[in-house]
């Protein structure tokens, strides 16, 4: 068996998750929402099954998703992409991660990771052949230096793989931080991977800035956008692509040989709902924004010491205060003595763990909220 895969741990999601339902526990760990999601695109992809065709789609995806993904980006975020050569369409965005990774590095090339990171980038570029240079981002901002970038960087840097907003720790990379990357990634060489999934999902009246309308970092940027994050349909695994030409024939090759194509009835539905009026993506910030609230302004009532969250699904929580140190025994016993699951962020890092942070999805109902709310009160007395 390949060591990378034979050796790793299993994923804390599937731990949490055994354990939540062993626990009969609220999750409020794995981030997906408890809604349906959009009636209007769920009801195109039906109707794409029924009426619409089912054999293989083009292997760069519908003709009219790359178009809509063109016309959005240009709506929203002002980038100009042609859907016939700069536009892939993928089977999720890890899916796509995947397949740039091994276009974009051979072995022995390093490859920039900021942590706590997805936890797929570590192995993802440890099969490709990368080699990981780590920045390690520390609460509560979760920011980066330029003392922190000249030391991870180096000439045999090939890819800075950047998440913006940062799942799991729910911040959005302010402009001056992305410019500093920006510079550096010209200085050395290097090729930006932007997993920008959560660019629709963020607060507070933040605007996402993708680093590809930087200057100089058109030509030298691969951003990957989902359309699970985007509608709330996590299952669906439909993501895409941006990137000029030159990286773009090399993209799509490895795409080739893994998934090849995704499915068409998901793929005309995303297509019509990208193309929604801008309510509903307003709408939809302000409902995961209220739910945030809800679940931060009853942490803070119950005393725990809630970190900022500028955009995701998460909120988290400093356990310091609660004389804990631990994230993992405070996670465990949450969810096993008090029936509520979590995350502990220690394990979205490689190095230098942070092991005070412990993350809850809040993208569910009110009454689960409020669930959750009521036995960490029992927790906080006990």
């Amino acid at each position: 068996m390949n060591p990378i895969f034979a050796d790793t741990a299993t994923s804390v999601f599937e731990v949490m998750s055994r354990l939540a339902i062993q626990h009969k526990a609220i999750n409020l760990g794995q981030g997906f929402p408890d809604d349906p999601g959009p009636l209007d695109v769920r009801q195109k992809a039906a109707e794409a099954v029924i009426d619409g065709w089912n054999q293989y789609p083009p292997m760069m995806g519908l003709p009219e998703l790359r178009q809509a993904v063109a016309q959005h980006y240009q709506r929203f975020h002002g980038l100009s992409y042609d859907p016939a050569s700069e536009i892939m369409v993928t089977s999720g965005a890890t899916e796509a991660l995947a397949g740039a990774l091994m276009a974009l590095i051979s072995p022995g090339d390093e490859v920039v990771l900021f942590q706590p990171m997805y936890d797929a980038y570590l192995p993802l570029v440890l099969r490709a052949g990368g080699v990981p240079k780590f920045v390690t981002l520390k609460p509560p901002h979760f920011r980066f230096s330029a003392e922190d970038l000249a030391e991870a960087f180096s000439p045999r840097t090939k890819v800075v793989l950047l998440n913006n907003p940062l799942n799991p720790v729910a911040t959005v990379c302010p402009v001056e931080d992305l410019s500093m990357l920006a510079h550096f990634c010209m200085a050395n060489d290097a090729i930006a991977l932007c997993d920008e999934v959560w660019e629709h999902v963020i607060f507070d009246g933040v605007r996402h800035i993708p680093m590809a309308s930087l200057p100089g970092m058109r030509e030298r940027t691969v951003k990957v956008g989902s359309a699970g994050k985007i509608f709330s349909l996590t299952g669906w695994k439909v993501g895409f692509v941006c990137a000029h030409p030159a990286l773009m024939k090399v993209l799509a090759k490895a795409h080739q040989y893994i998934t090849f194509t995704t499915p068409p009835n998901l793929q005309t539905a995303v297509a019509y709902g990208l193309m929604k009026d801008d309510s509903y993506f307003t709408g939809m910030r302000a409902d995961f924004q209220r739910s945030r609230d809800r679940l931060g302004d009853g942490l803070k009532t119950l005393g725990f010491d809630v970190l900022p969250a500028a955009g995701t699904y998460f909120l988290n929580i400093d356990i310091t205060p609660t004389g804990m140190s631990d994230d993992v025994t405070f996670s465990r016993k949450l969810v096993e003595d008090f029936g509520v699951a979590t995350i502990p962020v220690s394990a979205f890092y490689a190095t230098e763990k942070v092991t005070n942070v412990v993350r809850f999805c809040f993208a569910k109902k009110d009454s689960t909220i409020d669930g959750a709310l009521e036995r960490l009160e029992k927790a906080v007395r006990a």
